[in-house]
């Protein structure tokens, strides 16, 4: 049975390394970089350089998780109906 997790190589900082990551994963961190205007190696650089504790996959898992709650707090609050 195929693994879904995918392995890739991605250049961080000016250095090589690989990062093991959900298709999922990789396809939202795809969006946010087009949303960002900027490359998956600048993004996966600016995860890095702001993370705070554990591997950079868990850091991107969390980026990743954190960019679209966001995104669905912001949605659901613009429809959400006025109590009162």
């Amino acid at each position: 049975m195929k693994s879904p997790v995918v392995k890739r190589s991605i250049v961080v900082a000016g250095h090589k390394t690989s990062v093991s990551l959900e298709e999922a994963f990789w396809n939202g961190m795809k969006e946010i970089s087009s949303h960002r205007d900027m490359t998956l190696s600048e993004l996966v650089g600016e995860i890095d350089s702001n993370r705070q504790q554990g591997n950079l996959s868990s850091a991107i898992r969390l980026f990743v998780l954190d960019y679209f709650r966001s995104r669905a707090t912001m949605s659901g609050s613009e429809h959400s109906p006025s109590l009162g």
